[in-house]
């Protein structure tokens, strides 16, 4: 949640220079928005007219570029090297960056081989730092590097802009958690009444031993009592015998 606060500012004040300009001269507000340290969403500035308007036009290239920064990978990039500028290296920063992000969407132990490979680093000392300095340091990313078993085990990963049709698979997502939430609901209150049960059963068993501790007790308490009684009247017999 801390990345998401801390763009916000920065996402209006892009918005509001998108919205200023048009055309060519949104050029330079998509290398600015794209080398920002702090930017790290760009489905609002996508979403403003100006530079939707930029489709099909002679300066679309730019448009390109922004939604290669709101859904793609640095592998995107590469594919696509020739039909789009040349990446300043803040924006080269940015996209490795994002491309941790997308890829720790779909694992949650990431290989330092798929990271080198999808990041074009060399050595492992490379990778480590730039995790270090550039992912966790930034609040992109928290988790654990294991040198032994060369992987990354993420913990945490911020959210990137949603892709064209993943809001439907997303909801259909939530709807299955809420289901299931539902359903998980529905058995700890029966759980919880059948404990409930267990327990009155409980309370009604012990009453009823604690009764029957309580008769035994009592019927003990007057046998106790009777027998002095019966011991006198033995005496009284042998004595009346004997002055016979």
């Amino acid at each position: 949640m801390e990345i998401e606060e801390k763009q916000a500012e920065v996402i209006d004040h892009f918005v509001k220079q998108a919205s200023a300009q048009k055309g060519s001269a949104l050029g330079s507000v998509v290398v600015e928005a794209t080398s920002h340290p702090s930017l790290f969403a760009f489905s609002e500035i996508l979403a403003v007219p100006t530079v939707a308007e930029l489709e099909g036009t002679d300066n679309s290239v730019h448009l390109e570029v922004l939604r290669l920064f709101a859904h793609g990978t640095w592998s995107d990039y590469k594919r696509n090297s020739c039909k789009l500028p040349q990446l300043v290296p803040d924006q080269v920063l940015k996209l490795k960056q994002l491309t941790v992000l997308t890829l720790a969407e779909t694992k949650k132990v990431l290989s330092y081989d798929q990271l080198m490979l999808e990041l074009d680093v060399t050595n492992v000392r490379e990778l480590e730092d730039f995790l270090i300095n550039d992912c966790m340091y930034a609040g992109l990313v928290r988790g654990k590097l294991d040198q032994l078993r060369r992987y990354f085990e993420v913990q945490f990963a911020a959210g990137r802009d949603l892709r064209p049709g993943q809001l439907g698979s997303m909801i259909q997502t939530l709807s299955n958690w809420l289901a299931t939430s539902d359903n998980l609901l529905v058995t700890i209150q029966d759980k919880i009444k059948w404990a409930d049960t267990m327990s009155e059963l409980d309370k009604k068993h012990r009453k009823e031993l604690e009764d029957r501790v309580l008769e035994v007790k009592k019927a003990v308490s007057v046998k106790t009592a009777s027998r002095p009684i019966l011991a006198s009247k033995g005496s009284m017999k042998s004595t009346l015998n004997l002055v016979e």
